[in-house]
């Protein structure tokens, strides 16, 4: 009965860990169709495919992720993505990269 519950717990907390690491790259969709969207010129599928997940991670670990909005979106000026943002929508370009096999509905 103890060995069940303890199932049961690990199979609810895998559950919601799950939805929430998929959240921020849902969130990140949302804010690059509201915020990047008409700047870059381009939808988010094309903006993710710039880069390889590994190189969108290393963008983003390096915190040279803002520069590279920047360079891709000319009319992206510093400071207009803030920080917090800039994580949802990297997690957003890790998710669907070019080398991801995933397809964003943005």
């Amino acid at each position: 009965m103890k060995l069940l519950k303890i199932i049961m717990a690990g199979t609810l907390a895998l559950g919601i860990a799950s939805s929430t690491l998929s959240a921020d790259a849902v969130k990140g969709q949302k804010l690059f169709s509201k915020i990047l969207k008409e700047p870059c010129g381009m939808t988010g599928a094309k903006f993710a495919a710039k880069h390889s997940q590994e190189e969108w991670k290393e963008l983003k670990a390096s915190g040279k992720f803002e520069e590279e909005i920047i360079k891709i979106c000319p009319n992206v000026k510093a400071g207009d993505v803030k920080e917090s943002i800039q994580d949802h929508i990297s997690d957003f370009a890790i998710e669907f990269a070019n080398d991801s096999g995933n397809v964003p509905s943005c």
